[in-house]
């Protein structure tokens, strides 16, 4: 089976680090699925409106470590990414064929492209699929979750300085994304400085204990 891309996502995102690691994990995360000519098409869009969410079938783009035979077990950061788990227990990037699922919220269509919120989703993403989400089919009240139960919980407090260069929607959004702790779950050095691509530039933060200081936004 041959797959091509139908769309592309664009979001704030420039990179894999800081990326949510779950759609819906910050909902103010605002992106947009912008279609390849081919399939540019008003009538495909035609009834999308009104769904309030949709699925998008996705790729890992940016899986460019060379893997070998696939790996049965991964470490998710879950876990504190020192537990493993088998690959189809999880939803690790590092998987047979790199393929992702995320449920979004639909804000509107504008000019043909469909705004989306709440992706996890980085920048150039190529989309495969979109599907409707169906409330009385996909919503499983009674569904058991194993290791991923709870929905991982803001874990820092968010300091950002006064003088950074981004509008007050940008800095909403820079804030849940960044409380949710985007380090590597084995990295806890309160000296190490982290550089994140956002929004066309890079934003610069420490974290000591349970605290994230923003210390410079670079643009691009």
């Amino acid at each position: 089976m041959e797959l091509k891309p139908v769309a592309i996502y664009k979001g704030p995102f420039g990179s894999k680090f800081g990326i949510p690691r779950q759609s819906a994990l910050a909902e103010g995360v605002e992106g947009r699925i912008v279609f390849t000519p081919e399939y540019r098409v008003r009538e495909a869009l035609r009834g999308i409106e009104g769904f309030s969410h949709l699925w998008l079938l996705w790729g890992f783009s940016a899986n460019k470590e060379a893997r070998g035979e696939w790996q049965p077990t991964v470490r998710p950061p879950r876990l504190g990414g020192n537990t493993a788990m088998g690959v189809w227990a999880t939803r690790s990037p590092y998987r047979p064929n790199p393929i992702g699922l995320s449920c979004v919220k639909l804000l509107r269509v504008e000019n043909m492209e469909l705004v989306v919120g709440g992706a996890d989703l980085m920048d150039g993403t190529p989309i495969y699929d979109i599907k409707p989400y169906v409330a009385y089919a996909d919503c499983i009240p009674d569904a058991v979750s194993g290791f991923a139960a709870q929905a991982p919980r803001k874990k820092l407090e968010v300091f950002l300085p006064q003088n950074l260069p981004l509008s007050e929607s940008q800095k909403k959004v820079l804030v849940q994304v960044l409380a949710l702790d985007p380090r590597p779950a084995y990295q806890e050095n309160p000296e190490r400085e982290y550089v994140m691509p956002f929004e066309g530039g890079e934003v610069v933060f420490r974290v000591t204990g349970d605290q994230l200081s923003v210390t410079e936004f670079r643009r691009g």
